[in-house]
């Protein structure tokens, strides 16, 4: 397998969470998106979306974050990312997509890149728009998080899909200075996430191609 991704991608490091959690290994191929990397001809063979993650499988290539966690679970259900029951995979994909495709999109590179460049916002004023879409966001699954005693993890007491989707989510706000101190859920979730290798090591700053 080879794993298309930029070192700052939350959906990349979604991916490369998933990885470890697993016990599996792929081959880092880096397309950096600030230079464009993602635009170039071979690039859009493999993605027509111009986004990361792309795994590249023998046959075939995965686009999608979710798409390529959730073919690691099918293959190898051993750690399971998902639970048993249908009400609590329910429950787990609703937390994983809140992030996932409502709050994590409105603040990646190519929006803000829009923002900034097409409509010539100022720094703050794009800050601004991330830090109030990001905010409503996270504070959704604050919400849900309180609703029931979910255990050490968003959803019991392992770590599963959710919380591959909300560590990533959490360590992206703080680089850009949003105050989640208020988040006291979140927060002690991604405390007890960084607790282990397959998290820590899937940091932006643990990656071959992190720059500053």
């Amino acid at each position: 397998m080879i794993l298309h991704g930029y070192f700052r991608s939350g959906s990349a490091f979604r991916t490369r969470i998933a990885l470890n959690l697993k016990n599996l290994t792929a081959e880092q191929q880096a397309i950096h998106l600030r230079r464009g990397e993602q635009h170039s001809e071979s690039y859009r063979r493999l993605n027509p979306q111009g986004l990361v993650p792309a795994l590249e499988l023998a046959d075939d290539v995965l686009t999608q974050s979710l798409a390529i966690i959730e073919y690691f679970d099918e293959l190898h259900p051993d750690p399971p990312l998902l639970p048993s029951d249908a009400i609590g995979r329910a429950r787990v994909r609703s937390l994983s997509l809140i992030i996932a495709c409502d709050t994590h999109p409105l603040g990646n590179l190519r929006v803000l890149s829009y923002l900034h460049d097409e409509l010539e916002l100022s720094d703050d004023a794009c800050a601004n728009w991330y830090n109030h879409w990001i905010g409503l966001g996270l504070a959704a699954v604050e919400a849900r998080l309180g609703e029931r005693e979910s255990g050490n993890f968003c959803h019991a007491d392992a770590p599963g899909l959710a919380d591959i989707c909300l560590v990533p989510q959490v360590i992206n706000a703080q680089r850009f200075g949003l105050d989640i101190s208020r988040f006291t859920r979140i927060n002690q979730v991604t405390a007890n996430a960084l607790q282990l290798d397959a998290f820590r090591n899937a940091l932006p700053d643990r990656q071959p191609d992190c720059e500053p």
